[in-house]
């Protein structure tokens, strides 16, 4: 395996860190950003001489651009790019503000909307380069209780996928990575709650997600270390796949979605197709 420079956001824990450990480990050079200036040495330790920690916060847009400039200065180029930096926000649609709302969007839409954009110009002079977007299951299915994360991936998916056709003439690659549960921190201290809490949705689907996603912190399927291996794998790979499902439950509710969309498509083809002209 030839010696790639990564640039992960977000590895202070969960699949982002474990990918920058594992990236190392497999000979490659991983620039990853924290939020805190003393999480800085903690990255460089990971794996001494292949692990750089960058301070950044991906809704600081200037510093976005600044910082990826600076590393490809610095490492002469930026081969895989990791957008993994986020969170998840649970409430109804009813109980969470604007404010949240707008929040959620800024670091899951919009920051990794800054990042792949100012890490554009560098693939396309270089004529080559891989863009990871760490979306999840939620990017492609709803869930009550997680609309507004819902959106943000869904918002997520739409410019990856427009991306990933806008750049096939270009050899550079996109693969949305799209995990089900794993066993990391964002059902835990990572996760925000809304702060409204309406008591007639407790007894509703929004309780019943709240409750499953409590009992499962810490015991969820998902392996980060197994699936930052499969995303060193597809980074190797020829053609890699557009779309990466992570574990049995995402491949689950994918396939739940396929047969959701056929079911529906061929039970009102008749009444959708009346819709045009004669």
């Amino acid at each position: 395996m030839s010696n790639k420079i990564w640039f992960i956001t977000g590895v202070s824990s969960g699949i982002g860190r474990h990918l920058a450990i594992q990236a190392a480990l497999a000979g490659n050079t991983v620039i990853g950003t924290v939020r805190k200036q003393q999480q800085v040495a903690d990255i460089n330790n990971l794996v001494s001489g292949k692990t750089f920690g960058y301070v950044l916060d991906v809704n600081d847009h200037p510093k976005v651009t600044k910082i990826i400039n600076e590393v490809a200065s610095k490492f002469g180029k930026i081969d895989v790019l990791v957008n993994n930096a986020g969170y998840g926000l649970f409430g109804g649609i009813e109980e969470v503000t604007m404010q949240e709302t707008r929040d959620q969007m800024e670091t899951n839409f919009f920051g990794a909307l800054a990042v792949t954009q100012a890490v554009l110009p560098i693939m396309r002079t270089q004529k080559s380069g891989h863009i990871f977007q760490v979306s999840s299951i939620a990017g492609l299915t709803g869930s009550a209780g997680l609309g507004i994360y819902n959106a943000s991936k869904h918002a997520l998916e739409g410019f990856s996928e427009a991306l990933y056709y806008e750049l096939e003439a270009l050899n550079i690659k996109v693969t949305l990575v799209e995990p089900g549960p794993f066993r990391t921190l964002w059902a835990g201290a990572s996760m925000k709650y809304s702060d409204k809490e309406i008591e007639a949705y407790r007894s509703t689907k929004v309780g019943k997600v709240k409750e499953m996603l409590e009992a499962r912190n810490g015991a969820q399927p998902g392996d980060p270390v197994k699936a930052a291996l499969a995303i060193i794998q597809i980074s190797e790979a020829t053609q890699p796949p557009l779309r990466l499902a992570l574990g049995k439950i995402a491949i689950g509710a994918l396939q739940g979605k396929i047969d959701l969309l056929t079911k529906e498509l061929n039970e009102w083809k008749k009444l959708s197709a009346g819709a045009d002209f004669e």
